[in-house]
């Protein structure tokens, strides 16, 4: 079963498919991707307001470019991957730009996976966690116990 950060790197592996990353970094910068992606959903969900940011985004009500979900995820790969790398700002520029689409294609993958009829955070969590059972509770432990490492 994939977990939150498995969808990710799928995610975020399927939209690097066509820029041209040197080979001697490419898994620095997916990782990068991935952790900027997965930190910003975190850091989101953190702050007050943020399960309906995160929700909005991924049941598509919000657009991938104009969240601030995605902007947070900008910021951290600019700030933790990009500025260390110094790639130019072509290929910074590209990369940054797979953000919205990492974005867009995890509000893809959102379902009402709990057959209540609606898109909800329970279906969010369901999508993320990559099953269909377990519930609310099951879910938010799975994705809970990903996000610090224990099980």
């Amino acid at each position: 079963m994939a977990n939150i950060s498995d969808l990710i790197l799928q995610q975020v592996t399927k939209a690097a498919g066509n820029v041209q990353i040197p080979s001697n970094i490419q898994n620095t910068v997916l990782n990068g991707l991935s952790e900027s992606v997965l930190g910003s959903l975190t850091q989101t969900a953190a702050k007050a307001g943020g399960i309906e940011q995160i929700k909005s985004l991924l049941t598509g009500a919000t657009n991938p470019s104009a969240s601030p979900v995605t902007a947070l995820a900008g910021k951290l790969f600019t700030g933790n991957i990009l500025s260390k790398l110094n790639l130019g700002s072509a290929l910074s520029n590209s990369l940054s730009g797979l953000i919205p689409t990492v974005m867009g294609g995890l509000s893809n993958i959102i379902k009402d996976r709990d057959g209540d009829g609606d898109v909800d955070l329970n279906d969010i969590l369901l999508s993320l966690q990559g099953g269909n059972g377990g519930g609310i509770l099951g879910a938010a432990t799975s994705i809970l116990g990903g996000l610090f490492g224990k099980k």
